[in-house]
């Protein structure tokens, strides 16, 4: 059985390294601080002081470039990292206009100049591309 494309399987993913900040509002209506360590149009991995429960649902927010989302989201599985944990996440309801933002900024991203220096510079280089 062939197996299929990795544009298929999986959606492009941008390495942030930490540098957009993101709020996680649990359902209780509490509100942890994050940072975005990867980024796709149907989900990312959010770096967090403490790791947050499998299967809960969550409201994400962030802004790459020109694109804010706000959305719910469903926690997958922590991965404990050197500070904190890594903990992914997937979008469970993204609206079609905010996918198309998101993947439009997530691929200026990708198509960026290689001799940037940081994911900070990229995002900044994105953003003053779309003004």
């Amino acid at each position: 059985m062939a197996r299929p494309s990795r544009s298929l399987r999986q959606a492009p993913r941008v390495k942030l390294a930490g540098t957009v900040l993101a709020l996680v509002k649990l359902e209780s209506s509490r509100q942890i601080r994050g940072r975005l360590h990867q980024l796709s149009f149907t989900g990312g991995l959010l770096h967090l002081e403490t790791p947050l429960d499998e299967g809960i649902k969550v409201e994400v927010m962030f802004r790459v470039a020109k694109c804010t989302i706000r959305n719910r989201a469903v926690m997958m599985f922590p991965m404990w990292a050197t500070q904190g944990c890594l903990q992914p996440f997937a979008f469970i309801d993204l609206q079609d206009r905010d996918r198309e933002k998101l993947q439009e900024d997530l691929q200026k991203f990708l198509n960026a100049s290689p001799l940037l220096a940081s994911p900070k510079q990229a995002l900044e280089a994105t953003a003053g591309s779309s003004e």
